[in-house]
């Protein structure tokens, strides 16, 4: 049997002899930030990877190294790393304003362009997936004046709501329970159990932090009716998942959520969020005098409409990431997962791929699997192995096992990865 533990060190010892300059920035950005960086994601052992530049689907580190991006920065650099569209289309904005404090046309561009797209009927911009999913849970408990909100095992929804192993120490203080991803039974069992204090249900069509673990179609059209049956507003994080098919993976599961959330890639690079829904929730935020509500939910926030990302999301979902576009998209990513899904085949070690589309992710395990805990379930050390053997290979994904593909990958880049893994589990499996 294969000591990958014992060759983790090794691996530790390769990667520091290998990025001096990497070391270097860390060591001296741990004097000013807590770990040497303010995104926990990107902590890993000995250090992160310092990177100084990117070009298309290529990243450079400050050693020199050049990478096949393969993470996308977690689903939010789909466009790749220079998509002039979107370069030059916010570097003529900004030449005529900057930050205005007020109203300009690209806040309602976007807006129609998101409510066409993915079949909504009012929208609202934050600056972040966070605060997005805070807002929407706000929405559902004002709506229903209730406070429980059942969350997943497994599930991410932002800094501060955050359940990839039990809720967080960090975690807003709403009243969460926490129920089984993929596990309608055990689901509808705390809807109803909670039935008469219920707000929302929130979840993410396919666990992202959580491996990239789909909901079972059923499963996710049974929680979103049974919440519906005691009251309770449905709210899908789509984050991350709107990049799949023409709607987003909701839909392409055959579901319809009330609320749902959205972030990453519309941003094209910049901070965005946003939470759209049914006009009976979303209206709730209507501050025109003479509507005659009782009750308006204030939503405030400098940079909500910042003119950057606004321009930013009207070139990506009108002219670069189209509806077309992401359809065909969608149907590349499957391709590829299934071509790693060969490759991992043919290797001796227990290691499986899930996702759907252009996301993934790699698990040290022999069995797929079906919720985050069983995700979590795996070889850590063989998982680590096979990270730092693709970055020797020049292949960059998350070091959980993440990988995103990107509009920018050619295909000869997809293929040069593909080889990349191949040898990598060949020279794990040979030592």
């Amino acid at each position: 049997m294969n000591d990958f533990a014992g060759q983790v060190s090794k691996a530790h010892q390769n990667f520091s002899d290998r990025n001096p300059q990497s070391r270097a920035y860390f060591d001296d950005a741990r004097t000013v930030l807590p770990g040497g960086h303010t995104r926990t994601v990107l902590s890993h052992p000995p250090f992160p990877l310092l990177f100084v530049g990117g070009e298309g689907a290529t990243l450079t580190d400050a050693d020199g190294h050049h990478y096949i991006d393969l993470l996308g920065d977690y689903t939010a650099g789909l466009l790749g790393h220079s998509e002039r569209r979107v370069i030059d289309a916010v570097t003529t904005a900004l030449g005529r304003n900057v930050s205005v404090g007020g109203i300009h046309p690209a806040e309602a561009r976007l807006g129609h362009l998101m409510c066409e797209r993915f079949g909504i009927e009012r929208v609202r911009f934050t600056n972040s997936g966070t605060e997005a999913n805070l807002m929407a849970i706000t929405t559902a408990m004002q709506a229903t004046q209730r406070s429980t909100i059942i969350a997943f095992l497994g599930g991410y929804h932002g800094g501060v709501l955050y359940f990839v192993s039990g809720p967080a120490a960090s975690n807003a203080p709403y009243d969460f329970v926490v129920a089984p991803y993929n596990d309608l039974a055990g689901t509808t069992a705390l809807i109803y159990q909670h039935a008469t204090d219920l707000a929302a249900v929130i979840i993410e069509p396919m666990l992202g932090s959580g491996g990239c673990v789909p909901a079972d179609p059923e499963f996710l059209q049974g929680v979103f009716a049974a919440a519906r049956s005691v009251g309770a507003v449905c709210i899908a994080d789509e984050v991350m998942t709107s990049r799949h098919g023409r709607k987003g993976l909701t839909a392409l599961l055959g579901a319809q959520a009330d609320i749902t959330t959205y972030g990453k890639y519309i941003g094209g690079g910049f901070s965005f969020g946003a939470f759209g829904g049914t006009a009976a929730l979303l209206d709730q935020f209507d501050t025109t005098p003479g509507t005659g509500r009782e009750k308006i939910i204030s939503h405030a926030g400098t940079f909500n409409n910042n003119i950057a990302t606004m321009t930013a999301g009207t070139v990506v979902l009108g002219e670069v990431f189209t509806a077309d576009v992401a359809e065909a998209h969608t149907s590349r990513g499957d391709e590829f997962r299934v071509q790693v899904a060969d490759v991992l085949g043919r290797s001796a070690l227990p290691v499986c791929i899930s996702g759907y589309g252009s996301m993934m992710s790699l698990h040290a395990s022999a069995t797929q699997p079906a919720n985050g805990t069983q995700a979590s379930s795996r070889d850590h050390a063989l998982q680590e192995m096979i990270y730092f053997g693709l970055l020797q290979r020049g292949v960059y994904t998350a070091f959980r096992g993440m990988m995103n593909i990107g509009l920018a990958h050619t295909d000869d880049q997809l293929s040069a990865a593909l080889d990349a893994l191949t040898e990598t589990l060949h020279e794990l499996a040979e030592n």
